[in-house]
C-alpha cells in the first residue's frame, strides 16, 4: 500500500506495505472534449484511469497500475496513472487519486459537487 495518511511526515512517505491506510478519491467531473492529460494521452471518461497529485511524494510513474478500493463498500478496481492534478494532499482532504467519473460512479462514488469523494485504499501493482 501507498501511505495516504499521516500529518507532517506524509511527503516522505513510499510504499508501505501497511493496510488500513486511506485517503481520498475524487473524480474528475466534465472535461472538454479533446482533453489531454498530462502523459499526452487523450481523456477518456469511460476509462480506467487517474491523476494523482502534484504534491504527493513519491510521485507515482505514469502507467503505474493501482488497485483502488472503496472502503465503504468493498468494490475496487485497478486504474492505471496517466494524469498529474494540480489537487494538493493536505492533513484535511487527503486526497490521492482524480478518477475518470466512469471509475469513481464503479466504485460507488456519487457525481455529487457536496459528497465528491470517497475514502479508498490504494495498492501499487507495478
Amino acid at each position: 500500500m501507498w501511505s495516504c495518511t499521516g500529518g507532517g511526515d506524509r511527503k516522505g512517505s513510499a510504499p508501505a506495505g501497511q493496510s488500513g491506510d486511506t485517503c481520498w478519491a475524487t473524480h474528475y467531473g466534465p472535461e472538454p472534449a479533446g482533453a489531454l492529460t498530462a502523459s499526452g494521452e487523450l481523456y477518456d471518461g469511460d476509462a480506467d484511469t487517474a491523476a494523482t497529485s502534484l504534491s504527493r511524494r513519491p510521485q507515482l510513474p505514469f502507467g503505474a497500475r493501482v488497485r483502488v478500493t472503496n472502503v465503504a463498500n468493498g468494490r475496487s478496481l485497478v486504474v492505471r496513472i496517466n494524469d498529474r492534478g494540480t489537487y494538493a494532499w493536505t492533513a484535511q482532504e487527503p486526497k490521492c487519486l482524480d478518477l475518470t467519473d466512469s471509475a469513481f460512479r464503479r466504485l460507488g462514488g456519487r457525481l455529487d459537487p457536496d459528497d465528491g469523494h470517497i475514502v479508498v485504499t490504494e495498492k501499487l501493482l507495478d
